[in-house]
């Protein structure tokens, strides 16, 4: 092993330019073996953990967005679950429908003639309900009985009708109407 007296002769033998140069050599080296030994190991886990922070960020951001669209989902779930039947027969289905119907006839003053199912469809993964209904009343009563079937929150469509007035000089028109509901299984 080297000495300090072996060191200490040897740079007493050197020229004070050439101890310089020794000096600037020590000094280097000591900076590369620190940089080395110490600032680079501290430096890449560093590195490594600022990567694992941006990758649970990215993990986090993603989980919120998943949450947001949850709260979101489960909102217009709830939103549209008047439109899904859970484990309703057909008849009782039908059955409601029929009720809807008259409700609305009832609310614009119109009279029911006739107010009959008119089958089932399946369409896509829902299934189409039909009543066939005649009515009568005066033709602006008909008119809003009409408008409120299309704006009803139950997802109820005019597929065909038909106006006629009742006598030629009646004010009163008769309506014959095809009727349907959507319905979600």
């Amino acid at each position: 092993m080297l000495n300090i007296k072996s060191i200490s002769v040897f740079l007493s033998r050197l020229n004070k330019r050439d101890r310089f140069i020794f000096y600037i050599v020590v000094v280097f080296l000591s900076m590369v073996l620190f940089e080395r030994l110490m600032v680079n190991p501290i430096y890449s886990r560093i590195k490594s953990f600022n990567e694992e922070i941006k990758k649970r960020e990215a993990s986090i951001n993603k989980s919120l967005r998943i949450l947001a669209q949850k709260d979101r989902i489960s909102a217009e779930s709830q939103e549209y679950s008047s439109f899904v039947t859970k484990g309703v027969s057909e008849e009782e289905e039908f059955t409601s429908f029929l009720r809807d119907a008259e409700d609305l006839a009832n609310r614009n003053s119109v009279y029911l003639v006739d107010l009959k199912p008119g089958g089932a469809k399946e369409v896509g993964s829902a299934k189409k309900y039909i009543v066939l209904l005649n009515c009568e009343a005066q033709m602006e009563q008909i008119i809003n009985f009409m408008f409120n079937i299309e704006n009803s929150d139950k997802l109820l469509t005019i597929e065909k009708y038909q106006i006629n007035p009742k006598s030629k000089e009646s004010t009163v028109a008769q309506c014959n109407m095809a009727i349907s509901k959507i319905v979600m299984p």
